[in-house]
């Protein structure tokens, strides 16, 4: 169990560094290979230096991007790098003032290139240092980190190999593809000449890879699908994935227990996930004392303004319980940390002026004792 799981958490696994790890996983894949291929559709790469599992979501959601990156242009240069590195033969070295000509090359034509701006500089250096963590590149002498501080620092590098395996393969050409909905429409398409795979495929990703799964109304495909299926669906995901499944009226989530987690977890021991906990009480006793209403789906629709207040306002009655960052933390930013948090979990969604609280958010929920009264004396 735990290797499927180490495959999920990890973008993949190197012979080169993680060597036990690595016959360790390769060692369990006939136990999990059939699930992997039947009811999540994915493809599992297994070579001799290499084990990854393409994690192809059933939807697109804003926290699957790469968290190391915070502009569109990381990932364009890191798109231009990738392709640098096709000509390149394995453990072939190269400097960096080589594969900066080249990016500006490839680029040029789709934005201004100025390696004399910092910033545009700051977001070379965060690709090449997230290519160095996956063991794409290795540094053989130099820092990546100079070029951020000094234009004209040279770094020389080998390629590894491994960065041929870093972009997902598609069965179909995406070259007219212009965004991230055109991959959703072909599988729309896709569905409605083989519906059973597609549907099966699609229902479980969102459970592995997702938060929860959601559906407006009763006819709702998957909806009906899990519903039919919930014991084999249960039965499948728990032999390979310990933990439960919870189904509701109009979301279904994959639960594990707090002992047996992995991944990334809410809620964890951190003053954030704690703040949100009591966000989503107060919603709670909002809906409970009718001061705010939900729609026969179950979601709520509240203003933007109103929002940002209910987070402000539990900022002021329990921030002498929080620690000193929140506490002393502007309004704009504390409330820009929250809405981020609560999206990233599906627990909101923006919609133009307002926010569309989702029913995750009634899942997990803090309270503080009865008798606090603001942490500041106690």
């Amino acid at each position: 169990m735990n290797e499927i799981r180490t495959l999920l958490e990890k973008y993949w696994i190197c012979k080169d560094n993680e060597k036990e790890l690595y016959y360790k996983v390769k060692r369990d894949i006939p136990v999990f290979q059939r699930f992997i291929r039947e009811q999540l559709g994915w493809k599992l790469i297994h070579t001799e230096h290499l084990l990854k599992l393409e994690k192809i979501p059933a939807y697109a959601e804003s926290f699957m991007g790469i968290q190391e990156f915070s502009d569109i242009r990381d990932y364009c240069i890191l798109c231009a790098v990738l392709i640098y590195l096709e000509d390149k033969e394995e453990q072939e070295q190269f400097l960096l003032s080589e594969l900066i000509d080249f990016v500006e090359t490839q680029l040029k034509s789709y934005m201004e290139i100025d390696w004399t701006s910092f910033s545009q500089r700051k977001s070379l250096v965060r690709v090449l240092l997230y290519m160095e963590n996956l063991q794409m590149l290795r540094v053989y002498e130099g820092s990546s980190e100079g070029f951020g501080q000094e234009i004209g620092q040279e770094v020389l590098y080998e390629n590894t190999g491994y960065s041929k395996y870093f972009a997902t393969s598609f069965s179909v050409d995406i070259s007219s593809y212009t965004s991230w909905e055109d991959f959703e429409k072909v599988e729309l398409e896709e569905l409605e000449s083989d519906r059973g795979h597609i549907r099966i495929n699609r229902v479980y990703r969102q459970l592995v890879a997702a938060p929860v799964l959601y559906w407006k109304n009763n006819e709702d495909a998957d909806s009906l699908y899990l519903k039919n299926q919930r014991q084999w669906v249960a039965k499948y995901m728990t032999e390979n994935l310990g933990g439960r499944l919870d189904l509701h009226k109009n979301m279904a989530c994959w639960m594990l227990e707090e002992d047996d987690c992995y991944g990334n977890v809410h809620p964890r021991d951190a003053m954030l996930p704690e703040i949100v906990l009591l966000i989503c009480g107060k919603i709670r006793d909002m809906v409970d004392n009718h001061k705010i209403n939900r729609a026969d789906n179950e979601w709520i629709y509240i203003g933007t303004a109103e929002f940002e207040q209910l987070i402000w306002q539990c900022h002021e009655s329990f921030k002498g319980a929080w620690s000193k960052e929140y506490r002393e933390m502007n309004r704009d930013r504390l409330i820009r940390n929250v809405t981020m948090y609560m999206q990233a979990w599906m627990m909101i969604r923006k919609e133009e002026e307002q926010i569309c609280i989702l029913p995750a958010v009634g899942k997990t929920m803090g309270f503080y004792p009865a008798d606090f009264t603001g942490g500041e004396n106690e």
